[in-house]
């Protein structure tokens, strides 16, 4: 299944309505799938998507307590 291995983000349903002479015509459903590729976690090579490639690299937000 393609499936991202860190977030666990899959496939979802989509479905369009063209406009056709005034009115709406409704299509047949399509699966999008996550744009997935290949990454290095912990040592180990997996699929992940472009998302978690994205954000591995960016620092952990923390929260910092304003005193007053």
């Amino acid at each position: 299944m393609r499936q991202c291995e860190v977030c666990q983000k899959g496939s979802r349903m989509g479905g369009a309505r063209r406009l056709l002479r005034a009115h709406y015509n409704p299509v047949n459903w399509t699966r999008k799938y996550p744009n997935l590729q290949w990454g290095v976690v912990d040592g180990k090579r997996v699929r992940m998507c472009t998302a978690c490639i994205r954000n591995q690299h960016k620092p952990a937000r923390t929260k910092v307590k304003a005193t007053a």
